[in-house]
């Protein structure tokens, strides 16, 4: 197989070219390499895969939607697998967030929340509210919106003349007081008091909305200290600004609840989703808008469109639905109630992990676990890299975003896999301490 053609997104093209780590099936929490050889899927895909790959009913519903209806556009005329998963997810979400506007993936639910934000001000005679807050660290996804708002540099390094206007908060790790904390750190709440600082600076009446997750999963999984989030809700609250929870990665089951906004007791003005809404069985994400944000913008002339926004497979047959299947998937097989009563196990056995040579924190939350490395002296990264490969060949699919290593299983994981998983990550970790000690390239 020639792989030159592809240009492939967050990856190293070359180096991925000169050694190929492929996939070839997939079935629960396994994959395999066209070789055949076994990989546990230690990321849910690309923490997506909630109910294990290649679900039965989810590929059964998928099957007969292709042979019913297979494209339509939601453009002026519609179809009623769209209407339906809108009113379901509407049923599940906070209160008061109740209207849906779908997209294919978490970036355009990002930018479509950044339009959102700024048309409801412009809407309520307050169109100088245009900055944005995001927060270090942060991952809004990789449209302008998203990396505008968004915390990770090198998303944002090489386009920076083309970002809307945006200030940061801090972000909530600290690795002198939270290096090896179980949960939610006890202490940091007030990390969010900085808001204050950026409604000094910039005046409360210029800024539309705060953008943040939940749980930072792409850098890492950093967890909020407790209080954080709603002291945030209290400030936004106070100053007149809107809230935004990016739950690409917290939504439909990740902490046990359906939102990370439930399980932590939050309520936002909105709700980004993706990934795990439909198993990652086909591009699907949305917007859950609190219902007044949706009614100030339902006004102008009856004939036209009232949001002047949306993509041409917004709302797709196919991917509603895979979405409407795993909403059943996750009520009928109680997802939400394994997810809850796995996350102890796996909790404990990932800090196992933390007297692994060269391991320098773990986090976690839920069924998510970041396990941190010395950096290489040689360059930030380079170890989280090399143990990522080894742990492909070692038979574990992690992510490494920097030197983290993360874990985000399957929700149908058994504590056996969860500990498989680890041990297969430890011994990754140890073959690369062993061949890049510290103190050398």
């Amino acid at each position: 197989m020639r792989h030159e053609a592809f240009w492939m997104p967050y990856t190293p093209n070359r180096a991925f070219k000169a050694a190929p780590r492929l996939l070839a099936r997939a079935e629960g929490v396994r994959c395999w390499t066209p070789e055949g050889r076994e990989v546990l899927d230690g990321v849910s895909g690309l923490w997506c895969v909630g109910a294990g790959h290649r679900h039965p009913r989810i590929v059964a519903a998928m099957k007969r939607q292709l042979d019913t209806l297979d494209c339509a556009s939601n453009f002026q005329v519609g179809h009623p697998g769209a209407f339906e998963l809108a009113e379901r997810i509407a049923a599940v979400a906070p209160p008061g967030l109740d209207r849906v506007f779908l997209v294919n993936s978490g970036s355009e639910a990002c930018d479509t929340a950044v339009k959102i934000a700024l048309a409801f001000w412009r809407a309520q005679g307050q169109g100088q509210r245009t900055l944005l807050v995001g927060r270090e660290r942060g991952f809004h996804g990789v449209g302008f919106g998203g990396i505008s708002v968004g915390g990770m540099t090198a998303n944002r390094r090489a386009f920076g003349a083309a970002m809307l206007r945006a200030d940061h908060l801090r972000s909530t790790w600290d690795p002198a007081t939270q290096a090896f904390v179980r949960g939610q750190p006890a202490a940091g709440a007030d990390m969010a008091d900085e808001l204050e600082r950026l409604v000094a600076l910039h005046d409360a009446s210029n800024i539309a909305a705060v953008f943040v997750e939940p749980v930072a999963g792409s850098t890492g999984v950093l967890v909020p200290p407790l209080g954080y989030l709603q002291r945030l809700r209290e400030l936004c609250t106070r100053h007149g600004i809107l809230l935004v929870f990016d739950e690409v990665i917290t939504g439909f089951g990740r902490l046990g609840a359906m939102f990370g906004a439930q399980a932590l007791g939050v309520v936002p003005d909105m709700i980004l989703f993706a990934k795990t809404v439909s198993n990652g069985a086909a591009p699907l994400g949305g917007v859950i808008v609190r219902r007044q944000i949706h009614d100030a913008l339902m006004h102008g002339p009856p004939h036209l469109a009232e949001l002047m926004h949306g993509y041409t497979c917004s709302g797709h047959p196919l991917a509603c639905a895979a979405g409407l299947a795993m909403l059943d998937v996750l009520a009928e097989e109680d997802l939400l109630g394994r997810v809850r009563a796995l996350a102890p196990h796996f909790e404990r056995t990932v800090h196992e992990l933390a007297s692994t040579p060269g391991v320098v924190s773990v986090r976690n939350l839920g069924l998510a676990a970041g396990i941190e490395l010395a950096p290489s002296p040689a360059g930030t990264g380079q170890r989280g890299a090399a143990a990522q490969a080894a742990a492909f060949d070692l038979g574990v699919l992690t992510r490494a975003p920097g030197d983290t290593l993360v874990l985000a299983p399957p929700f149908v994981s058994t504590p056996a896999e969860i500990e498989q998983m680890a041990e297969r990550l430890r011994a990754a970790i140890v073959q690369t301490h062993t061949e890049h000690p510290e103190g050398s390239p």
